[in-house]
């Protein structure tokens, strides 16, 4: 594949865009990662703070008198650390929260926990905000209004957390996700490649074979055509031609054109099944009738070949299978004839009818030359011969095997072939059996016998 400059740049393509798909795909993945992290962080802060600044709320605004001034309070609540340690409020004398007490003009009134350098006093209406130290830390704060007993305006409290831990966290999901973005990506990127090239190994064999068809036909279709233009040119070299050197010339240029209409109806018919529009027609077969007339059609071949053509019937009832007649009849046709074909001068051929379980069984047994076991599995590709030669002489193509396996796999048959070099071959069909005899379904017609 690596050679053919179309198919090479075609993976190429195919392994770019994949991993450019992906990569995009991979890429909002992480950015959903990483946003989905940093809200979950952010709403458990949330609610951490929230219930902290609850706590403090509530316990400082019972005792609350006059605005703008803490009681006691405050100092009582410095000590629920020392009493309780299991208190919501010790978290404010572990160092990571603040509580600070705004006066309604703004005014720090007083302080719990540890309380940054240089931490901006913000206005107290803002619910949330996110403030930065002298030293450039980040700190979230809640901000509450604090009423007196008599539900006066007392001023607020705002109570703040560091954020240096979750930064830190959240530093190391993003450095994980870079990191592991173009990891995944490389990944990608190699799996694109050998993905591309799976991908089109099918469309390249099928490009191969389509090359070593039009090969094949060109070079099967040059030797009648160059046989008609010889005879042509012959004749056209005669301005008087005798009559029966000119029915000579006809009838091989007639020959010719026979082998080379022969040739194209295999070739279509060819082309057909490959696009699976072959059509089989529903209809009952009924097999002994098929081996029996196409033994007495090719008697005279047979007989031209100094060959024995027998039928062997090996069941009592007619074997019927649900298919196309004509095609059952093409297929047990080249592989008789191929057998007399390759069948030397006194040898026999029997075509023999069998049942197993559920399948027709047609064998067709010759005592010919035989295939050796490296031909036995490209027998049935198209124009493959064993013996160029000896087919040339006799008039094949090298299509008939590849036709009969196309009928076959066609009838979800099976087609095998059992061969000794020297002793002969066995050609072994398998067919599904149909209905039984005398009930036949509607849909499938029966053979009109003449």
């Amino acid at each position: 594949m690596q050679q053919n400059k179309l198919f090479s740049q075609t993976r190429w393509q195919l392994a770019i865009w994949y991993a450019s798909v992906m990569s995009f795909i991979l890429g909002l993945l992480g950015f959903g990662v990483e946003r989905a992290i940093i809200h979950a962080h952010w709403q458990t802060l949330d609610r951490e703070i929230e219930v902290v600044a609850g706590t403090l709320h509530d316990d400082v605004e019972k005792d609350l008198r006059q605005p703008g001034r803490l009681e006691p309070t405050i100092q009582q609540l410095t000590q629920i650390p020392q009493r309780d340690k299991r208190h919501v409020l010790g978290a404010i004398h572990q160092g990571d929260y603040y509580a600070r007490f705004l006066s309604l003009s703004g005014e720090n009134v007083a302080a719990l926990g540890f309380l940054p350098d240089g931490l901006p006093l913000t206005p107290g209406e803002p619910m949330w905000q996110t403030l930065t130290d002298s030293q450039g830390n980040r700190y979230h704060q809640i901000s509450l209004s604090l009423h007196t007993q008599d539900n006066r305006p007392w001023g607020y409290i705002q109570v703040g957390r560091s954020l240096s831990d979750v930064d830190a966290y959240l530093a190391n999901v993003k450095l994980v996700l870079l990191l592991g973005l173009p990891s995944a990506i490389m990944l990608v990127a190699v799996s694109s490649w050998w993905l591309a090239g799976r991908a089109m190994q099918p469309v390249y064999q099928s490009y191969q074979q389509i090359q070593q068809f039009t090969a094949d036909a060109a070079h099967e279709l040059r030797t009648p055509l160059a046989a008609l233009s010889a005879t042509v040119e012959s004749a056209l070299r005669s301005p008087h031609l005798p009559e029966p050197e000119a029915r000579e010339i006809l009838q091989t240029v007639n020959r010719q054109n026979q082998r080379l209409t022969a040739l194209v109806a295999d070739l279509l018919l060819l082309s057909r099944m490959e696009r699976q529009s072959l059509l089989v027609q529903h209809q009952l077969c009924c097999l002994n009738d098929i081996i029996s007339d196409l033994v007495e059609e090719l008697e005279s071949l047979a007989l031209a070949a100094a060959v024995t053509l027998k039928a062997e019937i090996k069941v009592y009832k007619p074997l019927q299978i649900v298919g196309d007649e004509e095609q059952m009849y093409r297929l047990v046709t080249n592989l008789m004839v191929n057998a007399i074909q390759y069948t030397h001068t006194g040898g026999c051929v029997r075509a023999i009818l069998d049942k197993e379980d559920d399948r027709a069984i047609i064998r067709v047994v010759d005592t010919g030359i035989g295939i050796a076991p490296e031909h036995q599995q490209r027998i049935f590709d198209r124009f493959y011969r064993v013996n160029s030669d000896r087919s040339r002489m006799t008039g094949g193509s090298g299509l008939g095997l590849a036709i009969a396996m196309a009928i076959v796999q066609a009838h979800k048959g099976s087609l095998e072939v059992h061969s000794e070099l020297g002793k002969g071959s066995t050609f072994t069909v398998r067919l599904p059996l149909g209905v039984a005899t005398g009930s036949a379904r509607a849909d499938i017609q029966p053979r009109d016998r003449d």
